[in-house]
């Protein structure tokens, strides 16, 4: 039953995924449907955040209340319903009003889901996780390319993904004594461990007094704006400053996402014999030579090696570190605090999303977009700090 419950699982985090590409490939196509701006998709984009970001904090009281099976089941529910209403969308209106169920149920979806995993799998099923969103996240686009090139309306993409979630809503909504089982055996644990530490009361403002939960927040904000930094900007700092064509910009763009993807198969299979904070460690070391191999390519003698080394690298150091950090909440924290930090993380990482690209790209267009491997050394150096800083913290010998 467990086996079949983490199959379920990755298959919700592929389709967690499937959206999250799709409207920057459709968008060209669509703001010449609906005569907008280019800058339009801003306001859609952000309206997702913002959703996903309250739904995010408010799931922990969701999921106290109806468990972890049945606010997935409803959450995909909420997504595939908001994907078919674009597909259906007679203005830029109804996409706008359809952002909010769409980052409603990504957020209960994110942080119910990573939870769970982190709670009842081993550290490699975390990492496994996160690579099937990434496949998720490569596969949107994918579709949307294929329809566009075979002259069908961006809709018909929508309506095909649309479908996929109602498959999946299905399938959970029949897995929900499965999910009844597990949690009737968790809730037990956990109040056991309640009851050992005399901790069931504790607030959100008591929790976020523990030792190294601040800590933990700001590196979930730091990896998060590095990593969508790199990826919303990486293509306009290769096209303008290195000299790439748009195309090759945007493959190898494309391939830095990859990198994430494949990174986090290879950190499944390396969780299985080392610690979940030794894959932290060198996550974080790879990201920081990676970002020093970006800063050596505004040097005209190292140039385009050095920007592509780079990218390969970052994307590479990123694959262990966001599942490893969620990983280790109920470690660090307890089965206790769990839930509600892992509302919280999410919540941080989302607004670190909403907020840290689109300052790389007010500053960019004041001065430079040669400014970016500044920014993302920032972050990964920060970063690298935090992660050792929490590791003496929780685990001293480390």
């Amino acid at each position: 039953m467990a086996a079949f419950l983490l199959v379920i699982i990755y298959f919700a985090f592929i389709s967690l995924g499937l959206p999250d590409g799709m409207l920057g490939a459709a968008w060209p196509v669509m703001r010449g449907d609906f005569n907008l701006p280019l800058g339009s998709a801003g306001f859609v984009s952000m309206t997702i955040s913002a959703s996903t970001i309250l739904s995010a904090l408010f799931s922990v009281k969701l999921i106290k209340k109806w468990g972890t099976g049945l606010v997935t089941a409803v959450s995909v529910l909420f997504t595939a319903a908001a994907l078919l209403g674009f597909s259906l969308a007679p203005s830029f209106w109804f996409l706008f009003l359809l952002a909010l169920p769409l980052g409603l149920g990504a957020g209960a979806v994110d942080s119910g889901l990573n939870e769970y995993v982190a709670e009842h799998y081993k550290a490699s099923h975390m990492n496994f996780l996160h690579s099937f969103w990434g496949v998720g996240a490569l596969s949107g686009p994918v579709i949307m390319g294929l329809f566009l090139q075979t002259q069908e309306s961006w809709r018909g993409s929508y309506k095909l993904v649309a479908i996929i979630q109602f498959v999946l809503v299905a399938l959970l909504f029949v897995s929900l004594p499965v999910w009844t089982s597990q949690t009737k055996k968790t809730k037990t644990a956990r109040e056991s461990e309640e009851n050992a530490n005399n901790t069931n009361k504790e607030s959100l403002k008591e929790v976020l007094r523990k030792k190294g939960v601040k800590g933990v927040l700001a590196g979930f904000m730091l990896y998060t704006g590095l990593e969508s930094t790199m990826g919303l900007w990486g293509a306009s700092y290769l096209k303008e400053v290195q000299g790439f064509s748009a195309d090759r910009a945007a493959v190898w763009v494309s391939l830095y996402y990859g990198g994430i993807t494949a990174g986090r198969f290879l950190s499944g299979i390396f969780a299985m014999k080392f610690k979940n904070i030794h894959l932290l460690k060198t996550g974080a070391i790879i990201i920081v030579s990676g970002t020093v191999l970006l800063l050596a390519s505004l040097i005209p003698a190292a140039g385009e090696f050095a920007a592509l080394a780079g990218f390969i690298l970052i994307g590479l150091g990123c694959a262990p570190i966001f599942p490893g950090m969620l990983h280790e909440t109920p470690v660090r924290f307890g089965k206790t605090h769990a839930q509600t930090l892992m509302g919280l993380q999410m919540a941080v990482a989302y607004t670190s999303v909403t907020l840290l690209p689109p300052l790389f790209g007010w500053t960019a267009t004041i001065f430079s977009t040669a400014l970016l491997p500044f920014f993302v050394f920032v972050y990964a150096a920060g970063l690298f700090i935090l992660n050792r800083r929490t590791n003496r913290i929780f685990h001293s010998a480390s």
